[in-house]
């Protein structure tokens, strides 16, 4: 089973249309970006985007959560 990691957004600026405060957001593991403090994220255009890692908090859910968010559908 793949891991779902989450975060939720907590800085915009300059990228107001891409991403939404307070949202949560799907992040692709990417250890290049990991190097350069960046996150590849799953925005609202549906596509995986790098985005400083200083926009998000990563949260933990419980896998349950994770199962149901991941399969809910837009």
């Amino acid at each position: 089973m793949t891991k779902h990691e989450f975060v939720i957004c907590i800085d915009n600026h300059g990228y107001e249309a891409s991403l939404e405060m307070r949202k949560l957001y799907e992040i692709i593991e990417d250890a290049d970006a990991d190097k350069h403090g960046q996150l590849r994220v799953i925005d609202e255009s549906g596509e995986d985007y790098l985005y400083s890692a200083t926009f998000f908090n990563r949260v933990s859910l419980p896998a349950s959560v994770v199962e149901r968010v991941y399969h809910a559908h837009p």
